[in-house]
């Protein structure tokens, strides 16, 4: 199934096209929309790094519009094993778009969370630090979830108290999962919804400053 998905790289949005060795951060974005929705988050952000924004490879059943990274719709929706396939073709397009970039970082919104935290999962030693917003953690098990125990890369997870579209048995699980996997820090935002607010944004770039900080001069 992976083999078959693929990113179309030419939809990618970029912050600069003279990108040199500045650090990666990956923008994935959510259910129904595309890679121009997380872009308006830029000026949020760190200075001193390169910004992609990526399509997801699906599209959404129709009315829908946008692009998703799998389906949540019928028996298999939110599948794992789809997660894992969308994270799959996200790194495939990643070895081609990484270039000499000295640390590679995510941020995903709902379904681009869960491929992103999916994706540390597959290839734990790719990224300096994962931002999770709004998403979750797949059940199940994979080859490297046990190295993850040590590793323990730097992980934000952003929620909502009023976020009703993340099912709360998905939540749960995150919240056992997360901190035994990860050096988690986060926060749980009073009456915000499935949406980010700017006081989570704050949270988000300085949680990506200290990512940079962290970075070893080459």
């Amino acid at each position: 199934m992976s083999e078959n998905l693929t990113i179309d790289d030419t939809a990618t949005r970029w912050s600069s096209a003279d990108r040199g060795r500045m650090p990666l951060l990956v923008l994935l974005h959510g259910y129904g929309a595309d890679e121009h929705d997380l872009f308006g988050l830029v000026p949020y952000l760190p200075e001193g790094i390169a910004v992609a924004s990526v399509a997801a490879p699906l599209a959404p059943p129709w009315p829908m519009p946008g692009r998703s990274w799998y389906p949540i719709e019928g028996l298999d929706g939110r599948s794992p094993v789809a997660v894992t396939a969308a994270a799959e073709a996200f790194l495939r397009w990643l070895d081609a778009a990484a270039g000499e970039a000295p640390s590679v970082a995510l941020l995903g919104f709902s379904q681009g969370a869960a491929v992103a935290l999916q994706a540390m999962r597959l290839a734990p030693e790719r990224f300096g630090a994962v931002a999770a917003l709004s998403g979750y953690a797949a059940p199940g098990d994979l080859p490297e979830d046990e190295a993850l125990t040590t590793l323990r890369p730097p992980v934000f997870w952003g929620r909502g108290t009023h976020d009703d579209v993340i099912p709360p048995t998905l939540i749960d699980h995150t919240a056992q999962w997360l901190p035994t996997h990860s050096e988690l820090s986060g926060r749980v935002y009073t009456g915000l919804t499935h949406s980010i607010s700017e006081e989570e944004l704050a949270d988000v770039r300085l949680f990506l400053t200290k990512w940079l900080d962290g970075i070893t001069p080459s």
